[in-house]
């Protein structure tokens, strides 16, 4: 019995070792390989692969390809990607009773990526540009162009102007796609410290441009400084470059920018090397057309704007790209009956009395001074206006005169006469001139000073209701016997009353015609 019992145990033991052999030498393993994705190891009992599968970082399936135990992707995946790989193996029958029927191995693998050693390299005349890459590549895309690289680790790109710049990807295996672009600029040998400019130096820049400036040396603590100062903030895009973005309503239209370098540098542009202290750059200005939308919008012309199409986005952005790039629409009259004085006058392509009287208007009632140039502080508080929604609230006056007889000032606002009095213009000697002008002083009671036409000095005080429109000539009250008549030394005289009810419409900025016979 002891030897049956001896003879069990060490059948049991046989088999167990067979069992433990059959299981070491029948399984499989995956590990990484330099040109396929991974690479799949039988051992000499393990069978055959009945399956691969993988799935990216987003758990999509990507497809192999079993080469020999090599797997590869058939559809190209991005670099620095985590794919899972999953393999099945069966094992043969006899293996399979003591081993398990199937093995199954797990693998997650990064894609290999490829990083430029160095982006702003320092060209001689003549040299070619080569990148290097931290590992070898097997394509380069440089700007629109391809090149392939053949597994290299330094690839050149040819020859290429003094400076610039190329945005650069690569990919390191064939069934990889090129990564991210980075961007290499390249410099020329230098006095100064290379820097290259973004926008072009001396250019003109839209108000929301940003300012880049890539130096073919590390930037230190140093910051550029705008001279007068300009709202914006600088950022450091990287090691070798300073972007300096501007405030929420851009540069202001039409001004120069003039930017001061932390130290000398030599500008290369194209072919160019200026040494240069400093940068300079002119500000477009906003287009006629729209001052004149922006001036209708918020009120302060006889014309409302109509756009064609979705208006535009009351946010800076919007707004100062719509100063460059106006939407497209139709002007009309506000009102049906307006006069003809006032319409034969606009224009929406020119600069009019019409325009130059709404800026006034516009720059007194914002605190600026007053000059009629839409400048960019006009600019600025236009848009300011329109982001918020602010419209002018005084209604649209206009004030004609008839010098024939008997000579009358009516006084039109917002679509209604208000007022038609007798008054009295500038007699031959001193006429009252003729055609449209803006009021440009506007106060209550005031002295007058000047000369008669023989040559004696008048000073007339407690002149009551004055509206400057042109020079000395005002639109004022004045005491006489009659009204209707060529009286004045050049003014439009009015009785006390009818000065008094036209004064509170005629603030700085009302258009005054003054008609001739013809």
């Amino acid at each position: 019995m002891r030897g049956v019992a001896f003879v069990a145990v060490l059948l049991l033991a046989c088999a167990a070792v067979l069992a433990g052999a059959a299981r070491f030498w029948s399984g499989a393993t995956l590990g990484g390989d330099p040109a396929a994705l991974a690479r799949v190891h039988l051992q000499p009992l393990a069978g055959r692969v009945v399956s691969v599968s993988a799935t990216g970082a987003d758990g999509k399936p990507v497809p192999l390809a079993d080469d020999g135990g090599r797997l590869t992707p058939t559809a190209l995946v991005a670099p620095g990607e985590q794919i899972h790989v999953v393999v099945v193996v069966r094992r043969p029958r006899w293996v399979g009773w003591v081993a398990g029927r199937t093995a199954r191995e797990q693998l997650s693998v990064t894609t290999p990526a490829a990083t430029v050693r160095d982006r702003w390299p320092t060209l001689a005349a003549g040299e070619q540009l080569q990148v290097r890459f931290d590992t070898p590549v097997d394509r380069v895309r440089a700007g629109k162009g391809v090149v392939d690289a053949g597994g290299a680790r330094l690839v050149s790109l040819g020859p290429k102007p003094p400076t610039g710049s190329l945005a650069i990807a690569a990919a390191a295996r064939p069934w990889e796609r090129p990564g991210d672009p980075v961007t290499v600029s390249w410099f020329p040998r230098t006095p100064h410290p290379a820097v290259q400019v973004s926008p072009a130096a001396g250019a003109e820049i839209s108000p929301l441009a940003s300012i880049r400036l890539t130096f073919a040396q590390p930037v230190g603590s140093a910051r550029p400084a705008f001279s007068p100062k300009v709202a914006g903030t600088w950022r450091l895009a990287d090691s070798h470059t300073l972007v300096f973005t501007p405030g929420r309503l851009g540069f202001a239209f039409g001004s120069s920018l003039h930017l001061r370098l932390p130290a000398a540098a030599t500008i290369v542009q194209g072919g160019a090397q200026t040494p240069a202290a400093a940068v300079d750059w002119t500000v477009s200005t906003g287009s006629l057309l729209r001052l004149h939308q922006l001036l209708a919008q918020e009120g302060y012309l006889p014309v409302v704007w109509n756009s064609t199409g979705a208006d535009v986005a009351r946010t800076p952005a919007a707004e100062v790209a719509a100063a460059v790039d106006p939407p497209d629409g139709s002007f009309a009259w506000r009102f049906p009956n307006t006069p003809t004085q006032l319409t034969r006058q606009w224009n929406a392509a020119k600069v009019t009395a019409i325009t130059r009287g709404a800026v006034m208007q516009f720059e007194h009632e914002n605190g600026l001074a007053v000059d009629a140039i839409a400048g960019p502080k006009v600019w600025q508080a236009l848009i300011a206006d329109a982001i918020s929604g602010k419209v002018h609230q005084g209604g649209y006056s206009f004030v004609y005169v008839h010098t024939t007889l008997p000579q009358l000032l009516t006084l039109w606002h917002n679509g209604s006469v208000v007022l038609t009095s007798p008054g009295n213009t500038g007699i031959p000697a001193t006429p009252t001139q003729p055609g449209t002008f803006e009021v440009f002083e506007h106060i209550p009671v005031g002295e007058m000073k000047g000369t008669n036409p023989d040559g004696s000095h008048y000073d007339d005080t407690g002149i009551r209701w004055i509206s400057y429109f042109h020079r000395g000539e005002a639109l004022h009250a004045f005491n006489r016997a009659s009204f209707g008549t060529p009286q004045s030394l050049g003014c439009v005289e009015l009785p006390l009353d009818a000065a008094a009810k036209v004064w509170p419409y005629t603030p700085i900025g009302t258009l005054v015609t003054i008609e001739n016979p013809s």
